[in-house]
């Protein structure tokens, strides 16, 4: 029907209407209404024919919103964004070749990404095996092979050996050597003049720069991704024992005390054990004595510790078990809360003595001792390596 037409029936029915009204009378309209007009008819083309304005309005009033697009994230920047601040990272925007890492021996460009790489460290080799496939691990020093020293004896046992003798570790023509600040400058100094990047770095061992140690190493290694993922594997361990250590009000007095030839040894303030038994939840009895790092001391020390707990990180073939045995029965100590009350433990030692995310382990062990009830589970045997 056309618009014309449309009007035109609109109007004839509004005539016809009237006409009725006007057959029927006055007597239903009030006196005081006036007369009614005749209304105006509404035009029908936007009954018919919708403006482009209405189709818009019903549009938007029916459509279902569209998300707005998201970004795709991109790997490099998260990965740079984490590296940020780390220390020893000179540029975490850089992540190709040639790279710079910053250790205690100044900067040091590595050209390409390692393939064979060397630490002549134990601490080390516990890192590098988590962040890389064992095969580029090319020679380990005698200790990372001992079951007594190392945490990864296991995974070493037939690779070839070096020794401080810098012709032992060139023979094997590493990539890179990360090493430890024990490593001489004359080893430093033989490495680099045959061209050999090699870098000293500090296995701190507080909670963040554990964390920090492991995405340096793994910057330096080219395994960034692998380093992030282990970084919060860690944190996840060590998180799980402080999170509910963190919470005792009476933290038992431990001493971590060990016997060589006729000397004591405490671990005192800034030490590794030290910082496993604050992790576990314990008071270190030896820092609260004012001992920084690892001391001799003798019987009367010993007993103005006045330990509740003492725990021997020392091998058994080193007498750790005839040590415990002259502690329990040496007259002087007999009121030693922890002799009285029979809490004298041996525990592994390289979980509490090592340079490396495996003293974690010896925060889970303590802390089974400590508070049996909370951690009646034993750990995990092992951190994850890369195949």
């Amino acid at each position: 029907m056309k618009v014309s037409a449309v009007r035109f029936a609109v109007l004839a029915a509004i005539a016809l209407l009237a006409a009725m009204l006007a057959a029927c009378g006055t007597d239903d309209i009030p006196a005081t209404q006036g007369p009614v007009a005749t209304p105006v008819p509404t035009p029908m083309v936007d009954l018919i024919e919708p403006t482009a304005t209405a189709v818009a309005q019903a549009a938007s009033s029916t459509a279902t919103p569209r998300p707005a697009p998201t970004a795709t994230p991109d790997p490099a920047a998260r990965i740079t964004a984490q590296l940020q601040g780390v220390p020893g990272i000179v540029d975490a925007t850089n992540l190709g070749w040639p790279r710079q890492a910053r250790g205690l021996n100044g900067v040091i460009e590595i050209p390409a990404k390692p393939l064979r790489i060397i630490t002549a460290s134990v601490g080390h080799d516990e890192v590098v095996l988590a962040l890389v496939p064992d095969e580029r691990l090319v020679a380990v020093g005698n200790a990372t092979k001992s079951e007594t020293f190392s945490n990864v004896a296991a995974h070493t046992q037939d690779k070839p050996e070096i020794t401080r003798d810098p012709e032992t570790i060139i023979a094997h023509e590493p990539d890179v050597v990360v090493t430890s600040p024990f490593f001489t400058a004359d080893l430093v100094e033989a490495l680099d003049g045959v061209g050999i990047p090699t870098i000293q770095t500090q296995l701190e061992q507080d909670p963040e720069a554990r964390l920090n140690n492991i995405l340096l190493i793994g910057y330096i290694l080219g395994e960034e991704e692998r380093a992030l993922a282990f970084r919060e594997e860690v944190r996840e361990r060590y998180e799980a024992v402080v999170r509910v250590t963190v919470q005792k009000e009476q933290r038992p007095r431990v001493l971590a005390v060990t016997s060589y030839g006729d000397d004591l040894w405490v671990a005192g303030d800034g030490s590794t054990e030290g910082g496993v038994i604050e992790a576990a939840g314990g008071l270190n009895a030896a820092a609260d004595a004012g001992v920084q790092g690892n001391q001799t001391t003798g019987l009367e020390g010993l007993i103005a510790m006045n330990p509740e707990i003492i725990i021997i990180p020392q091998p058994i073939e080193f007498g750790a078990e005839e040590f415990r045995q002259r502690l329990l029965t040496e007259e002087a100590l007999t009121e030693t809360p922890a002799i009285t009350q029979n809490r004298v433990y041996i525990v592994d030692g390289k979980h509490f003595t090592t340079l490396s995310h495996w003293n974690i382990r010896g925060a889970e062990d303590l802390a089974r001792i400590l508070w049996p009830n909370d951690f009646p589970d034993p750990p995990a045997d092992s951190f994850s390596l890369t195949e």
